[in-house]
């Protein structure tokens, strides 16, 4: 059976993995979008190409990311993954190397994604006082 990629859904994953609320992407996407419309758009399987070039921008990911992630795939991945080191626990330098740089990614996403979100309050707090 074919596992078929939810655009939208993946739209949805991202922002809520970075920690933002539809009304902020909204407010970042310009003045014709609203929480409402965020949340019919992450409920479309297919997304218009250009929207997503623009989603992209805004979330600081590559469109890539949202067009192909793959939940299922990915969950098989990491039990896979998970299971042969259960199975197979050989570690060397370079396995040592790649788990340390692994962490070094996630570190490097963290801190990027609380930048993202310490700019976002920023923006916020400029939208509140210009009300």
């Amino acid at each position: 059976m074919e596992h078929k990629i939810h655009q939208g859904r993946n739209v949805k994953r991202f922002r809520e993995m970075l920690g933002i609320k539809q009304e902020v992407l909204a407010f970042d996407l310009g003045e014709d979008w609203n929480q409402k419309k965020i949340s019919v758009l992450e409920q479309k399987e297919v997304i218009d190409n250009s929207l997503l070039q623009q989603i992209s921008k805004v979330l600081k990911i590559p469109v890539e990311a949202i067009e192909n992630f793959d939940e299922q795939q990915a969950i098989n991945i990491i039990s896979s993954t998970f299971n042969d080191i259960n199975y197979n626990p050989i570690f060397n330098n370079s396995s040592i190397d790649a788990i340390v740089k692994l962490h070094e990614e996630k570190i490097a996403l963290y801190e990027r994604m609380l930048k993202e979100k310490e700019e976002m309050m920023n923006r916020l707090e400029k939208l509140i006082q210009s009300k």
